[in-house]
């Protein structure tokens, strides 16, 4: 599927244009309101980034570093967050439906109102009330099996 990220009116998937997007290219995209809808972030670091109210639906942001970001509102359905290092994130009032967050790093992430349907969680390092308990009274979740991890 081609990204269908805008820049005034270029399109970065075009000819020419390198497919994963850069952090700064990220910042400039969020701070114009532009979609991120299918952006390819893979391995990107991004960490703290405020990406509140972003559509993210479908992006590949596997094995990227999002510790700390904000997911207030944001849009992040069909996304891929595998092996990602969610590490303190607010996902309030997230769409997360559909999102695989499998292998993911999760510890400290809070879910207040998110929705979570069919959301691939790594639910062997975690268990289900904790993550039902952060939903509704937005608690941080908690990892288990911590030293395992290899980053």
């Amino acid at each position: 599927m081609r990204m269908s990220i805008a820049r005034d009116d270029e399109r970065l998937d075009g000819p020419g244009i390198p497919r994963s997007l850069t952090r700064k290219q990220v910042q400039d995209l969020l701070r114009r309101g532009r979609s991120l809808q299918d952006a390819d972030l893979r391995g990107a670091n991004l960490t703290g980034l405020d990406f509140a109210g972003a559509d993210l639906r479908d992006a590949k942001l596997a094995e990227a570093d999002l510790s700390g970001c904000s997911f207030v509102g944001a849009d992040l359905r069909g996304a891929s967050l595998w092996k990602a290092n969610l590490r303190n994130v607010v996902f309030e009032k997230t769409r997360l439906e559909g999102a695989d967050m499998d292998f993911a790093h999760l510890d400290g992430a809070s879910f207040l109102g998110a929705r979570l349907k069919k959301t691939i969680l790594p639910m062997d390092r975690m268990n289900m009330s904790d993550v039902e308990e952060s939903v509704r009274h937005g608690s941080p979740v908690r990892m288990q099996n911590l030293d395992d991890d290899d980053g």
